[in-house]
């Protein structure tokens, strides 16, 4: 239930990516991930503190293990595994001290995981793109 309850806060969630220029979405590749690992990500208690402080507003790597109480090592993991399944991307924002700092923003408008004919099949969509990316069947 709390994973339930999770997802549908998650995507109820309007979210935009920050307003500095940032890459065109068609410039995106198709993602690759399966269904199962989609399901996977999104179950890991750590993934859903990194996301939900994402999904509250763009933070940096540093703001990140802040906000979460989570290991630097594990936001970094997860940020990682949340870019290769498209959900959050990453810009580079300019401190006023001088600095060059990441800062993670979500793109995924939604996240459909869904029974098909093969099995699990999973896309994400982008608000600025309404063509699913990531579609995969799972393996099993």
């Amino acid at each position: 239930t709390t994973l339930c309850m999770f997802m549908q806060q998650a995507l109820s969630t309007q979210t935009s990516p920050p307003e500095s220029p940032t890459n065109a979405t068609d410039d995106r590749p198709d993602l690759d991930v399966s269904a199962t690992e989609l399901l996977e990500l999104l179950g890991d208690e750590y993934t859903h503190q990194v996301l939900e402080a994402v999904l509250e507003r763009p933070r940096t790597g540093r703001e990140l293990v802040e906000a979460t109480n989570v290991s630097k090592a594990t936001v970094y993991r997860r940020l990682d595994r949340l870019q290769a399944a498209g959900i959050v991307d990453a810009r580079l924002k300019l401190d006023t001290d001088g600095h060059h700092r990441k800062q993670f923003h979500t793109t995924a408008e939604s996240i459909q995981v869904g029974l098909g004919p093969d099995g699990l099949a999973a896309s994400v969509e982008f608000g600025d793109d309404s063509r699913p990316r990531g579609v995969s069947h799972s393996d099993d």
